[in-house]
């Protein structure tokens, strides 16, 4: 019983972000021997070797092709995966795991389809507020000018991503602000010379400046899609006064660091389960949320959270949405470097598989995929 209007929670139920687990079956036991109701069941799990899945008999569908099980092998290095799958031992690479370029793939699997698509996750800064000298929000507001968003874009992903704020940009996502309202906040606007100007100003009014530059630690889990845009992000920052020194984290200690609130900048990528205000807002700008690495709260914005969530005429509630967003990066709540894209590659033999543009946790059921033997 919903104490609330919330229009949103039939997608939110939908998503993969909202799993139904059996109560009688401790977490423990779930992560070895995992329950599900989906089309697939579990079958052996081999540690570093492979995960394997059957068919679900209440998922069969006679008269037509299907599955009857997959295995997912594990390949800790992406470079050995993608050779794997254009060598023809693999169907189908992880989904969203292959990044731009995509030339190399397409070299040497000319005949495989590769599907480039947005993926709801946003590259990000992260700003610890809790402690100095980023409890102060002018600084926090200089970083987000400094940024050279485009110019991510371009380097690490040869164009391929957009700009935006919290929400995934249209045309892919519902709920991005459009361009005319993104050039209104500060620091979107293309000049960036002018951007870095202001972001300088503000650096000088605190005690920063050519004689007193900021010295920083900038922490990145230690995997490329995060190294490399905190060492493009370094580079940039340069440019404001502020020296940054990469500090990198193992993939098993980078969240609990983030939520101990161990960092002074981090720079993050943020999967969306959904394509929806209530999940993006809550999860990652609430006061007090676990998933709020950067400690952000304000609270009146956070009334806003809750007012667009109860409202059902969805053109009304877009445009409560674009003025949350507008706010958030206005304060540099967790500034938004790029959108990101991937791509999913695929065998020809692979049919029915449609892959999502709305999430990349979204669509793995599998129940309409078969293979042409």
């Amino acid at each position: 019983m919903l104490k609330r209007p919330q229009p949103a929670i039939l997608a939110l139920i939908a998503s993969r972000y909202t799993p139904v687990y059996p109560c009688h079956v401790a977490p423990r036991d779930m992560r070895q021997h995992p329950i599900g109701t989906g089309p697939f069941k579990f079958i052996e799990f081999k540690t570093n070797e492979s995960i394997r899945l059957a068919r679900n008999p209440d998922y069969w569908k006679p008269g037509r092709p299907y599955l009857d099980g997959i295995e997912y092998t594990i390949i800790p290095n992406r470079s050995t995966a993608i050779l794997a799958f254009a060598a023809g031992k693999f169907d189908l690479t992880f989904p969203y795991e292959v990044t731009v370029p995509l030339k190399d793939v397409q070299s040497q699997a000319p005949q495989a389809v590769c599907e480039l698509v947005p993926s709801n996750a946003s590259t990000n800064l992260l700003v610890n507020r809790e402690a100095p000298p980023f409890d102060n929000p002018e600084l926090c507001r200089a970083l987000a000018l400094a940024l050279d968003r485009k110019s991510f874009i371009d380097i690490l992903a040869e164009g391929q991503g957009d700009i935006g704020g919290a929400m995934l940009p249209p045309p892919a996502g519902v709920w991005g602000m459009p361009p005319d309202v993104l050039a209104t906040i500060p620091g979107y606007g293309p000049d960036v010379a002018k951007n870095r100007a202001a972001a300088r100003a503000i650096n000088q009014r605190l005690g920063y400046g050519p004689d007193k530059r900021l010295a920083i630690k900038v922490a990145a889990r230690n995997i490329a899609g995060y190294r490399d845009p905190a060492i493009m992000l370094i580079d940039q920052l340069k440019e404001i006064g502020i020296d940054g020194e990469l500090d990198p984290i193992e993939t098993a200690n980078w969240f609990p660091k983030l939520a101990r609130k161990d960092y002074q900048i981090g720079l993050n990528n943020t999967g969306s389960g959904v394509d929806d205000p209530d999940q993006q807002f809550f999860e990652n700008y609430g006061c007090g949320s676990e998933r709020n690495y950067t400690g952000y709260c304000n609270t009146e914005l956070e009334k806003q959270f809750v007012a667009q969530s109860e409202i059902a005429d969805r053109d009304k509630r877009r445009h409560l949405v674009w003025d949350i967003d507008k706010q958030l990066q206005e304060d540099g709540a967790r500034p938004i470097i790029s959108h990101n894209r991937a791509a999913t590659c695929m065998q020809l033999q692979v049919k029915g598989l449609t892959i999502m543009v709305n999430s990349q946790y979204n669509g793995w059921r599998m129940e309409d995929v078969w293979l042409e033997r």
